[in-house]
């Protein structure tokens, strides 16, 4: 009785809670203990019934137990109470859908296209008001490449400022992620900022969180992708607004300069002969 108590898969989001980054994580949280606390009830009912039975009519020297078949009434009592209980809960379920699915607006104190910052808009998903920054999640075997969108004026994402590994996002912002695949199947997937994401090879799916105090928020990916799979970690780093423009400002910079060095290698690399620009190369 102990080790069932206290199994850890059940109690999951009791004991280690990974609700609280984002409001969709937090409606899915909610699904789970409403399910759990049912099934807690459901439970103590029927194993204390069956408790009360064995040591009430427990055999006893001299008495012969009393031979029943059926009891209709409790028969067609326990299947109506099962059939509300499932509908409670999908009901429960598809009125929170649309909480977990949808984006919400950003919050006060977000980013703001006054910050300097575009958003880039997307016809899959998107919040009421449509403003949401969007970042794709790229998955590489055996690593996670974020591109943040709209700061360049091309449509395919080229340009923009990257990172890997760590993601890095703006307070009380509702971030919309694209998520592709460059090789195999992978799964995004921070629990704390709500469910798992497939990314698959050729097609694009999407989901969205908004955090709303800085943190760093940490996951990895969920499905098997190969020997490195252990290794693919994500983690998502919220700060405020002003330090997330000058971070993206920075990472421009770098990619400004990393391309005007290229630019310039390329150019001192097409004046020099055959050979010679093979020695430079291996330089």
């Amino acid at each position: 009785m102990a080790a069932l108590a206290l199994a850890p898969s059940a109690f999951a989001g009791t004991f280690t809670p990974e609700s609280g980054g984002s409001p969709n994580a937090n409606h899915i949280a909610g699904l789970y203990d409403l399910t759990l606390y049912v099934a807690l009830v459901i439970f103590v009912a029927v194993e204390g019934a069956l408790a009360y039975a064995l040591i009430r009519f427990r055999a006893r020297k001299g008495r012969v137990a009393k031979q029943m078949h059926g009891n209709t009434r409790l028969e067609i009592g326990w299947t109506i109470g099962a059939a509300l209980i499932v509908t409670v809960l999908a009901a429960a379920t598809f009125i929170s859908l649309h909480s977990i699915r949808d984006p919400v607006n950003s919050g006060p104190g977000g980013l703001d296209i006054s910050d300097g910052v575009q958003y880039e808009t997307t016809g899959a998903i998107k919040p009421p008001n449509g403003r949401a920054l969007t970042i794709q999640v790229n998955g590489i075997q055996y690593i996670w490449r974020y591109t943040y969108l709209g700061n360049t004026s091309n449509p395919d994402g080229l340009g923009d400022p990257y990172s890997y590994y760590q993601m890095v996002v703006p307070t009380n912002t509702t971030v919309i992620l694209k998520v592709v695949s460059q090789d195999v199947v992978h799964s995004w997937w921070i629990p704390q900022l709500g469910g798992k994401v497939q990314a698959v090879p050729g097609y694009t799916n999407y989901t969205w969180f908004k955090i709303a105090k800085p943190g760093n928020y940490k996951g990895q990916c969920s499905f098997l992708c190969g020997r490195g799979h252990a290794r693919m970690i994500a983690e998502v780093t919220a700060v405020s607004p002003a330090r997330y423009v000058q971070w993206i400002n920075q990472q421009k910079a770098y990619l400004a300069a990393a391309d005007a060095q290229a630019s310039t290698f390329r150019a001192e690399l097409s004046g020099k002969p055959g050979a010679a620009a093979v020695e430079l190369t291996n330089k």
